[in-house]
């Protein structure tokens, strides 16, 4: 399966660049466990709409346009479902599992996501009740899929 993280803004050169690509590459030896043969990212620029709700329709239009049609989408959306590590790490097994080809985590511009991308999403998830800048909710979502595929392989990388 390929994962697409499809995020709205560029991670800039630095410390969040850096951790990111850390579990990124990571993942990217130890996912082949768990199914997923490929990752991707995809960067969009923020829209330049008018209105809070322009610029969310744009880019939650553009988000949508960036992965095959019928990819597993999951939004990361604050008012989204919250998991442990080892309910993600189930959930993700069984997303990757879907019979899908593309699974599609979305990052949404600083105004959050339109309607109708939490509409289309499969699922969506919240990373914490607390707003994280988007480099670092980048960051904890790299390392939290690079957890759940150390927990499914039963790795010690994972201890509660």
């Amino acid at each position: 399966m390929l994962v697409t993280l499809a995020a709205v803004g560029k991670l800039k050169a630095g410390p969040d660049q850096e951790l990111f690509q850390r579990y990124w590459d990571r993942l990217k030896a130890a996912g082949k466990s768990s199914g997923i043969t490929s990752l991707r990212v995809v960067e969009l620029p923020e829209s330049r709409a008018q209105t809070i709700d322009e610029r969310k329709a744009d880019e939650a239009a553009r988000l949508l346009k960036s992965v095959t049609a019928e990819a597993f989408i999951v939004a990361l959306d604050e008012r989204g479902a919250a998991f442990t590590s080892p309910q993600f790490a189930a959930s993700l097994g069984k997303w990757c599992g879907s019979g899908r080809k593309e699974l599609a985590l979305m990052i949404g511009g600083p105004d959050g996501h339109a309607s109708s991308l939490i509409k289309r999403a499969d699922v969506s998830v919240a990373l914490g009740t607390m707003t994280l800048p988007h480099g670092l909710a980048r960051v904890v979502l790299a390392e939290q899929i690079y957890r759940a595929v150390t927990i499914l392989s039963g790795h010690p990388y994972h201890r509660s």
